[in-house]
């Protein structure tokens, strides 16, 4: 039987998503909560690995499984072996067909930008800092290029493993409120750093170290040098992963985290 579920975390202590010897990650600490609740070793499959101090509201899972559990208890039963820094928000049973990575046609993740002089200590490791004055209708003319399908080359990790560049980016928004800005961005698929690497260089703008047409420049090149310093990875949320409806999924997702 296969199963969905959506995973929460605060990344700040785990070092990312992805499970590796000797080290605190959320694939082993869901794994080994899943494990406990079928009887049985679970393995999972993810819609995204997320790097160390990278955050999550909606991640999306699937596993399989011969215990026959009801969502609840899926629920309620890994979250009691969990560690409080990550939780199963929602789980449903699905097709065999599901697969939460290669089944995803859409996925969200949120930025956000804490802009004023003196960093919070509130929100620490939560958000990333900006010391700067940002001119955010500056950053807002400048996301409007990257919008579309292109070769995004110029943001990606010098690691990154995926065979192409060529992403599509339907919707990339910079709000404000107050001391606050964040960052929307909606892709069939991301390259590793992308979204970070997007930040960095919207914030170079709106520092105003660059002009607009910058961001166009950058992307044009086609070079990951040529882009500048990646943004920090405490203000990185995955907020949502979307699915064809013939799948059924129907789990709650909340809403993208928002600290004003």
């Amino acid at each position: 039987m296969r199963y969905a579920a959506v995973v929460e975390y605060r990344g700040s202590e785990f070092k990312g998503w992805q499970s590796q010897p000797g080290q605190r990650t959320v694939q082993g600490c869901v794994e080994q909560a899943l494990s406990s609740v079928a009887n049985e070793p679970i393995s999972i499959v993810t819609a995204g690995r997320t790097d160390s101090g990278v955050h999550a509201t909606g991640q999306i899972i699937h596993f399989d499984s011969s215990a026959e559990r009801s969502a609840r208890a899926w629920v309620l039963g890994a979250n009691t072996a969990l560690p409080g820094d990550v939780r199963l928000s929602a789980a449903q049973r699905v097709s065999d067909e599901f697969h939460a990575r290669f089944k995803a046609f859409r996925r969200n993740y949120r930025y956000i930008i804490f802009n004023r002089s003196v960093a919070s200590a509130v929100y620490r490791q939560l958000v990333t800092h900006e010391y700067r004055n940002i001119n955010v209708p500056a950053m807002q003319s400048a996301a409007q290029c990257l919008v579309g399908e292109h070769d995004y080359s110029s943001f990606r990790a010098s690691g990154c493993q995926a065979h192409s560049p060529v992403r599509t980016v339907t919707q990339l928004i910079v709000q404000t409120q107050g001391c606050w800005i964040w960052i929307d961005v909606i892709a069939n698929a991301f390259l590793q750093h992308m979204v970070r690497n997007i930040a960095g260089v919207l914030l170079t703008i709106g520092a105003g170290e660059e002009p607009v047409d910058w961001a166009r420049t950058v992307l044009e090149a086609k070079d990951r040098t040529k882009g500048g310093i990646t943004a920090a990875p405490e203000g990185l949320y995955l907020t949502r992963v979307e699915y064809p409806s013939e799948f059924g999924i129907d789990m709650e997702i909340p809403e993208p985290v928002q600290f004003w």
